[in-house]
């Protein structure tokens, strides 16, 4: 059914315009207007599929019905069908909005337009889908619907800002739902989905209207109060316990929960969106410490000294000044012997405290929200150098680590992709690790992300392997390349039997799988020996070749091929 509003003064003539439709097979709803007023009683009383317009009427005109539509804010294909009409209005009537103009003694083309504007009409239905959908992703969580990460940190920015003008505090909750993984794997992910959605429907009954409540990691929510002071936080954070005392019904189970809830409050325990959260993680981790279901932060409790506080205002600015160096470490084929690829891990020399450990500055980048621009820094320059070795003949890959937060950039796979043309280097010459630990904690987000990154044809790896909880059916869904035996198990392989079994077992299981084995932590022949006897396909270790930086990495490829 086409459902057509006619704007003619000439019954006669709209008559002729739809019989022409009719000729064509379109089974027709019609009604004519003639004045503005008629129109807009049409355009409020039902939806329409096209607009069909006479240019010039004693009461009314085309390019009035045109701007009544506008207004409305309505995208209907609007024709204009006259007696006459001159080149400079069909140009004008174009300009203004119309999708085609034709002349009422030239019929013969009105099908054609007509077919065309609703086909341009549902092209453009389709293009904004798009849009709201790659929006609705990028700022919410598709599982519960709740903002996401992203959206939280934007919200929080603002309100910094209100709080500011209105002379208020705000309170920043973060909650974790304790023992999620095994409700999950009792229940099933599907089951488990439900269970998280109901959860997310609780928590946004305790809100209030300038509230917000956010998914911000697999079994971890936020919740932004505003306005709020310390005495209604904590008891605004009581509250919310207390509505989850009642179990939830998942299935037919009634499924009860706990929670774990950390407060900060601004600005007293942040003046930024990054410290902001990252106390509020702080005083989570606190509650977790005590066995306690609430926790305010406390900065006399904060494991983070106060050099490590100082480095986050460091690190931004080495992020932004290139002193976030890479070394490498080559990894082997064991076939071979040969180089397969290099790990580019990043390094800071700060000017006043010299080398800063990985292990400090990194959960550092994580928590202030620096490990976007930290990881995009590192990808650009593994990048560089991986096109600048492949220009001198040494096809080396490059492998960069990724952590989950990573993973909740929805603008990472973009970001990727217009690296590697940037560059005009092939995907294959990139290659991201992520451990099995931060997989699991949110498999669903991961196997997404992973997928979209494989289609890209970069390699992925699961670092760290054995010392998670992955289980064989999940990890035969994941788009990975290999997997990398956790150097603890490597390390000692050739004095404890255990070790030794667990190293050829999780060999054996990869491959039947269809996944190679990279074994990390190899510091001895007699090590390199048995994992090559065990069937290994690619080693890296201290008796491969330690950490090195570029230039020595490049002298050391240099000998190697």
């Amino acid at each position: 059914m086409l459902r057509v509003l006619m704007v003619e003064d000439s019954a006669d003539d709209a008559e002729l315009i739809l019989h022409e439709l009719r000729r064509d097979d379109y089974a027709l709803q019609a009604e004519r207007v003639d004045t503005a007023e008629a129109m807009r009683r049409a355009l409020d009383g039902q939806a329409w599929d096209i607009v069909i317009s006479d240019y010039a009427m004693p009461r009314f005109s085309g390019l009035d019905a045109l701007r009544i539509v506008q207004e409305k804010g309505l995208d209907i294909p609007f024709i204009i069908v006259t007696g006459a009409i001159g080149e400079d209005m069909a140009v004008a009537a174009i300009k203004a909005g119309a999708q085609d103009y034709l002349m009422k003694d030239r019929m013969s083309r009105l099908v054609t337009a007509v077919k065309h504007a609703l086909d341009e009409a549902e092209a453009r239905r389709a293009h904004r889908r798009t849009e709201e959908r790659v929006h609705y992703l990028a700022y919410f969580d598709p599982l519960t619907d709740l903002p996401n990460l992203a959206q939280l940190q934007e919200r929080l920015v603002q309100a910094y800002a209100d709080a500011q003008r209105d002379r208020q505090g705000f309170a920043l909750l973060m909650l974790n739902i304790n023992r999620f993984r095994e409700v999950n794997e009792a229940l099933g992910h599907d089951n488990g989905d439900m269970f998280l959605q109901q959860v997310a429907r609780r928590l946004q009954s305790q809100l209030h209207h300038s509230d917000m409540a956010a998914r911000v990691g697999a079994d971890e929510f936020a919740l932004l109060l505003y306005p709020c002071g310390r005495e209604d936080a904590l008891a605004r954070g009581r509250a919310i316990l207390a509505a989850f005392e009642q179990p939830l019904d998942v299935a037919g189970f009634p499924i009860e929960l706990s929670l774990r809830l950390g407060i900060a409050l601004a600005p007293d325990h942040g003046d930024s969106t990054g410290q902001l959260l990252q106390h509020a993680d702080v005083a989570l981790s606190l509650a977790r410490r005590d066995g306690a279901p609430l926790s305010l932060y406390d900065p006399l409790r904060d494991p983070s000294s106060p050099k490590r506080l100082l480095l986050i205002g460091d690190l931004r600015a080495a992020i932004g000044n290139n002193q976030i160096v890479l070394h490498f470490q080559p990894k082997v084929r064991l076939r071979d012997g040969t180089v397969c690829g290099v790990e580019a891990l990043a390094r800071w020399e700060h000017p006043e405290l010299g080398h800063v450990p990985p292990d400090e500055f990194i959960p550092l980048a994580e928590k202030s929200g620096l490990i976007h621009p930290l990881t995009l820094s590192v990808l650009e320059t593994a990048v560089q150098k991986a096109r600048i070795w492949h220009e001198r003949g040494w096809r080396v890959p490059v492998a960069v680590n990724l952590s989950m937060r990573n993973m909740l950039d929805p603008a990472l796979v973009r970001k990727v992709e217009t690296l590697l043309i940037g560059h005009a280097m092939e995907a294959d010459m990139l290659e991201f690790e992520i451990t099995e630990s931060e997989l699991m904690e949110d498999p669903l987000r991961a196997l997404g992300i992973l997928g979209e990154l494989s289609d890209l044809g970069i390699r992925l790896y699961i670092d760290d392997f054995g010392t998670g909880y992955s289980s064989l059916a999940y990890l035969q869904k994941l788009p990975v390349t290999a997997v990398k035996i956790d150097k603890s198990f490597v390390l000692d392989m050739i004095s404890n039997a255990d070790s030794a079994t667990i190293v050829r077992s999780t060999i054996d299981l990869a491959h039947t799988l269809g996944l190679k084995v990279v074994a990390e932590g190899v510091e001895n022949r007699e090590t390199l020996e048995r994992l090559t006897g065990f069937g290994c396909d690619e080693a890296q270790g201290y008796f491969i070749g330690r950490q090195m930086h570029e230039e020595k990495i490049a002298r050391w490829l240099k000998t190697r091929h």
